[in-house]
């Protein structure tokens, strides 16, 4: 026997149905924080400061990254630097 039921009912009635808390106001809170933590480092989001973080890690985290991959192949467990 197969039996359908279907509730017509929104979020928030669903939620006070099925006992769960009313989260909106902490929902707005946390939402009201990211954008304050947003807007204060909003300098930081700017391409050439970005591009200045990653390329300062850039070259060695590439070298280091094949060295894994190398390693993980079977080949030369040697670093870039032997080459």
């Amino acid at each position: 026997m197969k039996v359908n039921i279907e509730i017509d009912c929104t979020p928030e009635e669903a939620r006070a149905f099925l006992g769960l808390p009313d989260v909106k106001a902490f929902n707005q809170m946390m939402m009201d924080e990211m954008v304050k933590r947003a807007e204060a480092n909003m300098d930081q989001m700017d391409p050439e400061v970005l591009m200045k973080q990653w390329s300062a890690f850039g070259g060695q985290m590439t070298n280091q990254f094949m060295d894994l991959m190398r390693t993980a192949a079977g080949g030369s467990s040697g670093s870039s630097k032997d080459r």
